[in-house]
């Protein structure tokens, strides 16, 4: 894969370009869906914690009524209603789910997806990265601090100079 900014062969696997630093974990999305970018729809629900303990507490006594009648035929071959005792308490355990679902339960969706970022791709734009933050303007309330300063060493003819003047 060629990155579109700056045309660099760059591997499949790779979240940014090298040399220009374009993201490109959308861009893999968008090259194999041949030129569409999928995006989850915005209309749709997200599923809540709350939604997701409902469903399952629904499930669950769902199953049961379905396993009910199965067990009715063991309890009858067995003359004895020891067989119906598993699913109603299925169904009891389902419905108290349900229930604590509804009551306690966080309505807060979970977001999977983080917020896009714009694709730059070649032609809208020379910039794959945000402007700096800080453009650095140094004041006279903030002096700059040089690390680039360092100490030259003496020469070495210099020390022996000194060495054969105390003889």
């Amino acid at each position: 894969m060629y990155c579109p900014n700056c045309s660099q062969l760059v591997p499949d696997n790779t979240r940014f370009c090298s040399r220009c630093g374009l993201s490109l974990t959308e861009l893999a999305a968008w090259l194999a869906g041949h030129g569409v970018l999928s995006l989850p729809d915005p209309r749709q629900k997200a599923v809540t914690p709350r939604r997701k303990g409902m469903r399952f507490g629904a499930k669950m006594m769902f199953w049961a009524a379905i396993a009910l009648p199965v067990f009715m035929v063991l309890s009858i071959a067995a003359d004895s209603p020891g067989p119906l005792f598993l699913p109603f308490l299925v169904f009891l355990a389902g419905l108290s789910i349900l229930l604590y679902s509804r009551l306690f339960g966080e309505d807060v969706p979970v977001n999977k997806f983080q917020p896009q970022q714009p694709l730059w791709f070649a032609g809208q734009g020379n910039n794959a990265l945000p402007p700096a933050a800080e453009t650095g303007i140094i004041t006279p309330s903030r002096r700059e601090v040089r690390t680039a300063e360092v100490v030259r060493p003496p020469s070495v003819t210099e020390h022996t100079t000194k060495l054969l003047d105390n003889d």
